[in-house]
């Protein structure tokens, strides 16, 4: 499904004419809309918090924020010119570049925590598993929201990590909401999964084996906002300048992340008051992300090299 979305956006920048950039639409004060796919989770709460703080505004950005339900409706959204800023993870981005498509970065989007025990995305097996550490997950079925992404690609890092063979591993493509109940049923030996099923999941029993995005690289860059070439550069700079000060702010506001939450996702109060919360710094870590090219690569996910550079300023 990732592939087919990412191929249709290149059809219809083809049927376009291309990504010339054009001016945005202006409201009745004369602000600058803009629309931007996001997915409603808790690695957004920056520009939901920034939005309600005013961030936009001083920039003269009227913003609207569209859920969509992953990163290959985002990258389809923006190279088709319905969103002129978007959302999506490390490798879905990394994926759309290596296909011709149009994509640059212009913000950090969300950051592991790097602390063990204490990260925003681990792999989860039952109380009684006889897996002990990521290693044991060589040669096992193993659950991801989406194949060949972002997902296994970490977990698999965790393995080599622990002095596994991760080549054996079967990965399964699932839901993070339908995860722990297919862990509970036996479908799957484990589960990758992120907040809040990370502590929903928890609570109920399971046992953390591997904190998969600690595990692939210090600081790991997981999410960036990105826009095409059809976006002025004077508003991709203003939307820039916003996205940093709503990073800076929640990354150093937890409180006022957790109340965002409860504004646009539908993650219960009691849970949203435990989970762990990612990191939001301002700068993209690079080294990261080329960390991230370079095991896609070597695990097939990827199948040429990306010029890091040209996806990430």
């Amino acid at each position: 499904m990732r592939r087919a979305l990412i191929v249709l956006a290149a059809l219809l920048v083809a049927a376009c004419g291309g990504t010339t950039a054009a001016p945005a639409q202006k409201n009745s004060a004369g602000m600058d809309k803009v629309n931007a796919g996001v997915i409603a989770i808790v690695d957004t709460a920056p520009i939901h918090l920034g939005k309600a703080k005013g961030f936009f505004t001083e920039q003269n950005i009227d913003l609207t924020i569209t859920p969509v339900a992953g990163g290959a409706a985002s990258i389809s959204g923006a190279v088709s010119g319905q969103f002129q800023f978007a959302f999506a993870n490390t490798t879905s981005l990394l994926t759309a570049k290596q296909q011709g498509l149009d994509v640059k970065v212009v913000a950090n989007g969300v950051a592991s925590t790097g602390e063990q025990g204490k990260d925003f995305s681990a792999v989860l097996v039952k109380p009684d598993s006889p897996i002990k550490t990521a290693k044991d997950l060589a040669g096992k079925k193993i659950s991801v929201n989406q194949l060949k992404n972002i997902g296994d690609t970490t977990v698999r890092a965790s393995v080599r990590n622990a002095g596994g063979d991760p080549a054996g591993i079967e990965f399964v493509e699932l839901a993070f909401p339908d995860a722990p109940a297919a862990l509970q049923s036996g479908r799957v030996d484990a589960i990758w999964v992120v907040e809040p099923f990370v502590s929903q999941a928890i609570s109920q029993g399971a046992r953390a084996v591997a904190w998969n995005f600690a595990d692939a690289a210090p600081d790991l860059t997981v999410a960036m906002y990105f826009t095409t070439g059809r976006t002025d550069a004077g508003l991709t700079k203003r939307f820039t300048a916003a996205m940093r000060e709503s990073l800076e702010y929640a990354d150093s506001h937890p409180d006022e992340v957790r109340e965002v939450l409860k504004t646009y996702t539908k993650i219960a109060p009691d849970v949203i008051a435990k989970i762990n919360l990612p990191k939001w710094p301002v700068e993209v870590n690079k080294a990261s992300v080329q960390t991230v090219a370079d095991l896609a690569l070597a695990d097939g996910v990827l199948k040429e090299k990306v010029d890091v550079s040209a996806l990430v300023p």
